[in-house]
């Protein structure tokens, strides 16, 4: 076969350092669309990005070209960078340590789009913490508490 052909859906889930809320609704209006630009330009298209004040649920293609790391990696430093010319109070801004990244197959992609898009109803009845436990626990990742909220 003469081309490379690849449709790898991901979902990517990391949130503010020491879950600090520092995504207000304006910077979150912001936010999504640079993170967005970020993702196409290392040719992994954002599908959809959401979150709440302390965290970020991106929904997009796995680049051919760039690792899951270098990507979220990019995704991170670029828009803490960006975050931190919004105002006084976002200079400190920093992301956690780490993320969580689950593939969805293509008969899933519109749940979890439809889960994405409900995140304010969602986090009304389920802290960051316990959503993400139920994602590591869903898709049977061995995890260690301790590390777990850097």
């Amino acid at each position: 076969m003469p081309q490379s052909l690849a449709k790898i859906v991901i979902h990517i889930v990391f949130s503010t350092k020491n879950h600090a809320p520092f995504l207000t609704e304006p910077i979150r209006e912001q936010l999504f669309p640079y993170m967005a630009g970020i993702l196409n330009k290392l040719d992994s298209k954002a599908i959809l990005i959401n979150g709440a004040e302390d965290h970020v649920h991106i929904l997009c293609l796995l680049s051919r070209n760039h690792t899951v790391a270098e990507i979220i990696e990019e995704v991170k430093k670029r828009s803490s960078k960006w975050i931190k010319t919004m105002d006084q109070e976002c200079a400190t801004f920093q992301w956690q340590n780490g993320y969580g990244v689950f593939s969805v197959s293509q008969s899933r992609v519109s749940a979890v789009h439809n889960y994405i898009t409900d995140q304010a109803e969602h986090h009304r009845a389920v802290t960051f913490k316990e959503e993400f436990r139920e994602f590591l626990n869903k898709y049977q990742v061995q995890y260690d508490e301790q590390y777990l909220w850097d």
